[in-house]
Protein backbone atom coordinates (compact mmCIF):
# COMPACT_ATOMS: atom_id res chain seq x y z
CA UNK A 1 0.00 0.00 0.00
CA UNK A 2 1.33 3.44 -0.95
CA UNK A 3 1.80 5.88 1.92
CA UNK A 4 -0.80 8.59 2.23
CA UNK A 5 0.37 11.92 0.76
CA UNK A 6 1.71 14.35 3.29
CA UNK A 7 -0.34 17.51 3.65
CA UNK A 8 1.56 20.73 3.03
CA UNK A 9 0.88 23.38 5.64
CA UNK A 10 0.37 26.64 3.77
CA UNK A 11 1.88 29.54 5.72
CA UNK A 12 3.09 33.09 5.26
CA UNK A 13 6.66 31.81 5.06
CA UNK A 14 6.22 29.06 2.44
CA UNK A 15 3.18 30.20 0.41
CA UNK A 16 5.02 30.82 -2.87
CA UNK A 17 7.12 27.67 -2.46
CA UNK A 18 4.03 25.50 -2.11
CA UNK A 19 2.61 27.01 -5.28
CA UNK A 20 5.90 26.35 -7.10
CA UNK A 21 5.96 22.71 -5.97
CA UNK A 22 2.68 22.09 -7.76
CA UNK A 23 4.34 23.08 -11.05
CA UNK A 24 7.64 21.31 -10.38
CA UNK A 25 7.07 18.59 -13.00
CA UNK A 26 6.70 21.24 -15.73
CA UNK A 27 9.42 23.59 -14.44
CA UNK A 28 11.39 23.54 -17.72
CA UNK A 29 8.52 25.00 -19.75
CA UNK A 30 8.28 28.81 -20.12
CA UNK A 31 4.75 29.30 -18.78
CA UNK A 32 5.30 27.52 -15.43
CA UNK A 33 8.57 29.44 -14.98
CA UNK A 34 6.89 32.80 -15.59
CA UNK A 35 3.89 31.92 -13.43
CA UNK A 36 6.10 30.77 -10.57
CA UNK A 37 8.15 33.98 -10.67
CA UNK A 38 5.01 36.13 -10.87
CA UNK A 39 3.50 34.41 -7.83
CA UNK A 40 6.74 34.82 -5.85
CA UNK A 41 6.75 38.57 -6.51
CA UNK A 42 3.03 38.84 -5.76
CA UNK A 43 3.36 37.04 -2.45
CA UNK A 44 6.36 39.20 -1.51
CA UNK A 45 4.28 42.29 -2.20
CA UNK A 46 1.43 41.00 -0.06
CA UNK A 47 3.79 40.17 2.79
CA UNK A 48 5.36 43.62 2.56
CA UNK A 49 2.14 45.65 2.60
CA UNK A 50 -0.06 43.18 4.51
CA UNK A 51 -3.46 44.17 3.06
CA UNK A 52 -6.63 43.30 4.94
CA UNK A 53 -9.16 41.00 3.22
CA UNK A 54 -11.28 44.08 2.48
CA UNK A 55 -8.32 45.89 0.90
CA UNK A 56 -7.50 42.85 -1.24
CA UNK A 57 -11.11 42.68 -2.39
CA UNK A 58 -10.69 46.30 -3.48
CA UNK A 59 -7.75 45.21 -5.64
CA UNK A 60 -9.87 42.48 -7.22
CA UNK A 61 -12.70 44.96 -7.76
CA UNK A 62 -10.29 47.33 -9.55
CA UNK A 63 -9.10 44.57 -11.89
CA UNK A 64 -12.71 43.62 -12.56
CA UNK A 65 -13.53 47.23 -13.46
CA UNK A 66 -10.57 47.34 -15.85
CA UNK A 67 -11.98 44.32 -17.68
CA UNK A 68 -15.46 45.81 -17.81
CA UNK A 69 -14.06 49.05 -19.30
CA UNK A 70 -12.62 47.23 -22.34
CA UNK A 71 -14.49 47.03 -25.63
CA UNK A 72 -13.75 47.20 -29.37
CA UNK A 73 -12.96 50.93 -29.11
CA UNK A 74 -11.23 51.08 -25.73
CA UNK A 75 -8.48 48.88 -24.28
CA UNK A 76 -8.10 49.66 -20.59
CA UNK A 77 -5.66 46.77 -20.03
CA UNK A 78 -3.30 48.25 -22.65
CA UNK A 79 -3.60 51.62 -20.91
CA UNK A 80 -2.69 50.01 -17.57
CA UNK A 81 0.33 48.29 -19.11
CA UNK A 82 1.42 51.55 -20.76
CA UNK A 83 1.09 53.71 -17.63
CA UNK A 84 2.96 51.20 -15.48
CA UNK A 85 5.88 51.29 -17.93
CA UNK A 86 5.46 47.60 -18.69
CA UNK A 87 4.78 48.14 -22.40
CA UNK A 88 7.82 50.41 -22.76
CA UNK A 89 10.05 47.90 -20.96
CA UNK A 90 8.91 45.04 -23.20
CA UNK A 91 9.73 47.20 -26.25
CA UNK A 92 13.16 48.05 -24.86
CA UNK A 93 13.98 44.40 -24.26
CA UNK A 94 12.74 43.17 -27.63
CA UNK A 95 13.75 45.93 -30.06
CA UNK A 96 17.42 46.59 -29.49
CA UNK A 97 18.78 47.91 -32.74
CA UNK A 98 22.10 49.04 -34.21
CA UNK A 99 23.17 52.63 -33.65
CA UNK A 100 21.42 54.92 -36.08
CA UNK A 101 18.26 52.83 -36.45
CA UNK A 102 14.96 54.45 -35.47
CA UNK A 103 13.94 53.18 -32.01
CA UNK A 104 10.63 51.57 -31.18
CA UNK A 105 8.09 53.02 -28.79
CA UNK A 106 4.82 51.61 -27.49
CA UNK A 107 1.92 51.38 -29.93
CA UNK A 108 -0.61 52.73 -27.45
CA UNK A 109 -4.26 51.87 -26.95
CA UNK A 110 -5.73 53.84 -29.90
CA UNK A 111 -4.19 51.96 -32.85
CA UNK A 112 -6.55 50.47 -35.43
CA UNK A 113 -5.42 47.83 -37.92
CA UNK A 114 -8.14 48.70 -40.47
CA UNK A 115 -7.07 52.20 -41.52
CA UNK A 116 -7.54 53.03 -45.22
CA UNK A 117 -4.77 52.88 -47.84
CA UNK A 118 -4.26 56.32 -49.38
CA UNK A 119 -2.25 57.79 -52.28
CA UNK A 120 0.75 59.98 -51.58
CA UNK A 121 -0.29 63.58 -51.03
CA UNK A 122 -3.71 62.71 -49.65
CA UNK A 123 -5.11 64.31 -46.51
CA UNK A 124 -5.91 62.15 -43.49
CA UNK A 125 -7.83 65.03 -41.90
CA UNK A 126 -11.40 64.21 -42.89
CA UNK A 127 -13.03 67.08 -41.02
CA UNK A 128 -10.38 69.74 -41.67
CA UNK A 129 -10.44 70.90 -38.05
CA UNK A 130 -7.06 72.24 -36.91
CA UNK A 131 -3.97 74.00 -38.22
CA UNK A 132 -2.73 72.37 -41.46
CA UNK A 133 0.42 70.26 -41.24
CA UNK A 134 2.29 68.82 -44.23
CA UNK A 135 4.26 65.69 -43.35
CA UNK A 136 7.19 64.48 -45.45
CA UNK A 137 9.24 61.45 -44.49
CA UNK A 138 11.96 59.25 -45.95
CA UNK A 139 12.45 55.58 -45.21
CA UNK A 140 16.03 54.36 -45.51
CA UNK A 141 18.30 51.53 -44.41
CA UNK A 142 21.37 51.86 -42.20
CA UNK A 143 23.50 52.56 -45.29
CA UNK A 144 21.30 55.51 -46.21
CA UNK A 145 19.75 53.72 -49.17
CA UNK A 146 16.01 54.26 -49.76
CA UNK A 147 13.57 51.55 -48.76
CA UNK A 148 11.02 51.50 -51.57
CA UNK A 149 7.44 50.27 -51.29
CA UNK A 150 7.55 50.27 -47.50
CA UNK A 151 4.17 50.39 -45.78
CA UNK A 152 3.78 53.37 -43.45
CA UNK A 153 0.76 53.50 -41.15
CA UNK A 154 0.06 56.72 -39.30
CA UNK A 155 -2.48 57.80 -36.69
CA UNK A 156 -2.77 60.77 -34.35
CA UNK A 157 -4.95 62.80 -32.02
CA UNK A 158 -6.83 65.81 -33.32
CA UNK A 159 -6.31 69.49 -32.46
CA UNK A 160 -8.14 68.95 -29.17
CA UNK A 161 -6.14 65.86 -28.15
CA UNK A 162 -8.69 63.15 -29.02
CA UNK A 163 -8.40 60.15 -31.31
CA UNK A 164 -11.21 59.30 -33.68
CA UNK A 165 -12.07 56.08 -31.84
CA UNK A 166 -12.47 58.08 -28.63
CA UNK A 167 -15.12 60.25 -30.28
CA UNK A 168 -17.04 58.05 -32.71
CA UNK A 169 -19.99 60.47 -32.67
CA UNK A 170 -17.90 63.64 -33.12
CA UNK A 171 -15.18 62.66 -35.61
CA UNK A 172 -15.52 60.95 -39.01
CA UNK A 173 -14.62 57.26 -39.20
CA UNK A 174 -10.85 56.87 -39.77
CA UNK A 175 -10.20 60.57 -39.17
CA UNK A 176 -6.45 61.23 -38.89
CA UNK A 177 -5.49 57.70 -39.92
CA UNK A 178 -3.99 56.39 -43.11
CA UNK A 179 -1.62 53.90 -44.73
CA UNK A 180 0.89 54.99 -47.39
CA UNK A 181 3.63 53.32 -49.45
CA UNK A 182 7.05 54.83 -50.01
CA UNK A 183 8.05 55.75 -53.56
CA UNK A 184 11.24 54.84 -55.46
CA UNK A 185 13.16 57.34 -53.31
CA UNK A 186 11.78 55.89 -50.09
CA UNK A 187 9.65 58.99 -49.51
CA UNK A 188 6.07 59.67 -48.51
CA UNK A 189 4.14 62.89 -48.04
CA UNK A 190 0.64 63.62 -46.88
CA UNK A 191 -1.47 66.35 -45.34
CA UNK A 192 -2.95 66.40 -41.87
CA UNK A 193 -3.39 68.83 -38.96
CA UNK A 194 -1.05 69.71 -36.13
CA UNK A 195 -1.83 67.33 -33.23
CA UNK A 196 -2.36 68.47 -29.67
CA UNK A 197 -0.94 66.91 -26.54
CA UNK A 198 -3.47 65.44 -24.18
CA UNK A 199 -4.17 63.74 -20.90
CA UNK A 200 -4.59 59.99 -21.15
CA UNK A 201 -8.15 58.87 -20.34
CA UNK A 202 -8.86 59.43 -16.66
CA UNK A 203 -12.54 58.55 -16.70
CA UNK A 204 -11.87 54.82 -16.39
CA UNK A 205 -10.54 52.74 -13.49
CA UNK A 206 -6.89 52.96 -14.61
CA UNK A 207 -6.85 56.73 -15.07
CA UNK A 208 -8.73 57.34 -11.84
CA UNK A 209 -6.31 55.15 -9.89
CA UNK A 210 -3.21 56.81 -11.32
CA UNK A 211 -4.65 60.30 -10.84
CA UNK A 212 -5.43 59.47 -7.23
CA UNK A 213 -1.82 58.34 -6.80
CA UNK A 214 -0.58 61.68 -8.18
CA UNK A 215 0.88 60.22 -11.38
CA UNK A 216 1.26 62.69 -14.32
CA UNK A 217 -1.14 61.68 -17.08
CA UNK A 218 -0.05 64.06 -19.86
CA UNK A 219 1.24 63.02 -23.26
CA UNK A 220 3.17 65.53 -25.37
CA UNK A 221 1.95 66.21 -28.92
CA UNK A 222 3.02 63.49 -31.35
CA UNK A 223 2.38 61.49 -34.50
CA UNK A 224 2.27 57.68 -34.47
CA UNK A 225 3.89 55.54 -37.16
CA UNK A 226 4.29 51.87 -37.99
CA UNK A 227 6.71 51.09 -40.84
CA UNK A 228 6.98 47.66 -42.45
CA UNK A 229 9.14 46.40 -45.33
CA UNK A 230 10.24 42.88 -46.35
CA UNK A 231 13.62 41.98 -44.90
CA UNK A 232 13.52 44.69 -42.24
CA UNK A 233 12.46 44.90 -38.61
CA UNK A 234 9.11 46.62 -38.21
CA UNK A 235 9.32 50.07 -36.64
CA UNK A 236 6.55 51.21 -34.30
CA UNK A 237 7.33 54.69 -33.11
CA UNK A 238 6.34 58.32 -32.42
CA UNK A 239 7.49 61.70 -33.68
CA UNK A 240 7.22 64.37 -30.95
CA UNK A 241 6.82 68.14 -31.16
CA UNK A 242 9.90 69.74 -29.57
CA UNK A 243 7.90 72.74 -28.37
CA UNK A 244 5.59 70.68 -26.15
CA UNK A 245 6.24 71.45 -22.49
CA UNK A 246 5.40 67.92 -21.31
CA UNK A 247 8.22 66.06 -23.11
CA UNK A 248 9.92 65.19 -19.81
CA UNK A 249 6.85 63.57 -18.24
CA UNK A 250 5.30 61.51 -21.03
CA UNK A 251 2.80 59.25 -19.27
CA UNK A 252 3.78 56.13 -21.25
CA UNK A 253 7.57 56.69 -21.50
CA UNK A 254 7.70 57.08 -25.29
CA UNK A 255 9.92 60.16 -25.66
CA UNK A 256 13.46 59.56 -26.96
CA UNK A 257 15.72 62.40 -28.08
CA UNK A 258 16.07 61.09 -31.63
CA UNK A 259 12.26 61.16 -31.99
CA UNK A 260 11.89 64.83 -31.03
CA UNK A 261 11.84 67.40 -33.84
CA UNK A 262 10.65 70.87 -34.73
CA UNK A 263 7.36 71.34 -36.51
CA UNK A 264 8.31 74.27 -38.76
CA UNK A 265 5.93 77.17 -39.27
CA UNK A 266 5.36 77.79 -42.99
CA UNK A 267 3.12 80.77 -42.32
CA UNK A 268 0.76 81.76 -39.54
CA UNK A 269 -1.35 78.72 -38.66
CA UNK A 270 0.34 76.35 -41.12
CA UNK A 271 3.13 73.86 -40.41
CA UNK A 272 5.42 71.31 -41.98
CA UNK A 273 7.48 68.39 -40.64
CA UNK A 274 10.20 66.42 -42.44
CA UNK A 275 12.01 63.46 -40.92
CA UNK A 276 13.70 60.16 -41.70
CA UNK A 277 12.99 56.63 -40.53
CA UNK A 278 16.02 54.32 -40.57
CA UNK A 279 15.24 50.61 -40.71
CA UNK A 280 17.48 47.79 -39.49
CA UNK A 281 17.52 44.58 -41.47
CA UNK A 282 15.93 41.58 -39.80
CA UNK A 283 18.22 38.61 -39.17
CA UNK A 284 16.57 36.71 -41.99
CA UNK A 285 17.01 39.74 -44.28
CA UNK A 286 20.56 40.62 -43.28
CA UNK A 287 23.22 40.74 -46.00
CA UNK A 288 25.62 37.80 -46.04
Amino acid sequence: MSPAPTALDFSEVNSADIFAQRLASNRQKPLPQILTAAVQHLHELIREFRPTPEEWRDVIAFLTEVGHACDERRQEWVLLSDLLGASALVEEINSRRPKGATPNTVRGPFYRADAPHLPLGASISLDGVGEPLTVSARVQDLDGQPVTNATIETWQANAHGFYENQQPDRQPEFNLRGIFRSDKNGRIHYRTIKPAGYSVPDDGPVGMLMKQAGYPLRRPAHLHFMIKAPGFETITTHIFDRKDTHLNEDAIFGVKQELVLDFQAVEIGEWQADFTFTMARSKAGARA
